[in-house]
């Protein structure tokens, strides 16, 4: 037969401790507070369907672009901003170990010498050594270190996820940059092409005013023409030293010793599928380490609650203690004790209450960041879709308008040199030119950008 004492002592103390337990538990988070999701991006399906490399890890190679690949190796092992964030990362999975060594019984040695006095020797003082053993464990009925040890578990993974998260902004930083400094190389070949031909044009006008075929304010004219392209080709240099110097920051280099030659732009443009799902967002690493923040928020509401009840912790110890090192490892001079220790703080001020106050208002700061990333994250997509659509329809526009500007040029060059129009209009025609062929450069540029910006939101592909 069961005890009296079981049924009416113990049963009932180990009902409550289930209950408290439960009572701990971390609060479920109400999916209708989370934004609602579509199944598609709505860009996306007006971008015209094309045939598109898979998506893999390494995905600035669907640009075939050599450098750009060099480039984004050396950030990957040199880049100061990847070193801060793995080691962060370090930094929280060394804390998260320390957590779960809590949930652990903790062995330790100890050795010592004490100096004392001894009544029942007349006060005469004389040295007592000892060297033991102690063990103690706490008893986690309540899930107090269990919820601990899970909140440090998912900062580590938020950590690792803002890692990756910051792996992929420098991935992208350097690809924008690369392209921004190629864009700008081939539009400084185009200016100063066109300054080339300005000068030209300057001896020929100057030949032309000695022999008297033309007025002195013709010359005027192209020495304005070549001053003015001469001082936009060297607002292109500056600017390219600084795309340059940006470069070398992100690859880990001095911007003294870094230099990237000019070349001609040959990187591929992929073309981007019609309809990409709205699922390829679960793996963008900084909703994943929102999340994760989040799920650590909600364990540390259920370790607030569990300091309102009791701790409990088993301990032992053992060992000898002796006045003589030769007496020290005698079995008269061994002594061992186990105890067990039962800790409730009855008045603390309402510190416990404020605890659990605050990790609600952390709870509902996670949230709502969490909220906020995900809604960033369509922002961000949809931003960068409706960037190429209206990027391509730009890009064909002004296609056409260098067409007309190019024609232009050739028909009032020609019925200058017949005498029809005054030189006026011809320096109109090729700054007009010049002006469409630097904005259709600038319109690609913006398509490559896009691109890049698209891979990131979507954190880093789209299939």
């Amino acid at each position: 037969m069961t005890p009296p004492f079981f049924t009416t002592r113990v049963l009932p103390l180990m009902a409550a401790l289930v209950l408290a337990g439960c009572a701990t538990s971390p609060p479920s988070i109400d999916p209708s507070s989370l934004p609602v999701t579509p199944t598609l991006f709505r860009e996306s399906q007006a971008v015209a369907a094309a045939p598109s490399a898979p998506y893999q890890a390494q995905w600035w190679k669907v640009f075939a672009d050599p450098v750009l690949d060099q480039l984004v190796a050396q950030a990957s092992r040199s880049n100061n901003s990847l070193s801060v964030a793995a080691a962060r990362l370090a930094q929280a999975r060394a804390i998260a170990r320390s957590a779960d060594a809590d949930r652990s019984p903790q062995l330790g040695l100890g050795a010592g010498a004490v100096r004392q006095t001894d009544a029942a020797a007349a006060n005469r003082p004389k040295t007592v050594l000892s060297v033991g053993a102690s063990l103690s464990y706490e008893l986690d009925l309540f899930g107090k270190l269990a919820g601990a040890s899970d909140a440090a578990a998912l900062d580590a993974r938020s950590r690792e996820a803002l890692l990756r998260s910051t792996q992929l902004l420098v991935q992208a930083d350097v690809a924008q940059t690369y392209l921004n400094l190629r864009a700008l190389d081939t539009e400084r070949a185009l200016v100063r092409d066109t300054l080339q031909a300005y000068r030209n044009t300057l001896r020929l006008t100057e030949v032309r005013f000695r022999e008297g075929d033309v007025a002195e304010l013709d010359v005027a004219r192209v020495r304005t023409e070549v001053a003015s392209t001469e001082s936009e080709a060297l607002a292109l240099d500056r600017r390219r030293a600084e795309f340059e110097h940006a470069l070398a920051v992100l690859v880990g280099e001095a911007a003294s010793s870094f230099q990237l030659a000019p070349a001609e732009w040959t990187t591929a443009l992929p073309m981007i599928p019609a309809g990409v799902p709205s699922t390829v967002l679960v793996r963008r690493p900084d909703v994943s380490a929102a999340q994760s923040t989040m799920q650590a928020a909600q364990a540390r509401v259920g370790v607030a609650r569990a300091a309102w009840f009791p701790v409990f912790s088993l301990t032992a110890n053992g060992g000898y203690a002796a006045p003589e090192i030769g007496d020290l490892f005698r079995m008269s001079t061994r002594a061992w004790g186990v105890g067990a220790l039962l800790s409730l703080p009855i008045f603390d001020g309402g510190r416990r209450e404020a605890g659990v106050q605050n990790a609600n208002a952390e709870l509902d700061i996670a949230l709502a960041n969490y909220r906020e990333q995900i809604l960033v994250a369509f922002r961000d997509v949809e931003d960068q879709l409706s960037a190429l659509r209206l990027l391509a329809e730009q890009s064909e526009a002004q296609s056409r308008s260098v067409a007309s500007a190019s024609r232009a040029t050739v028909l009032s060059d020609s019925r200058y040199r017949n005498g029809l129009v005054s030189q006026l209009e011809v320096l109109d025609a090729q700054r007009s030119e010049l002006r469409n062929r630097r904005q259709a450069l600038q319109v690609r540029a913006g398509q490559y950008l896009a691109t890049v910006g698209l891979i990131r939101a979507l954190g880093g592909g789209w299939a």
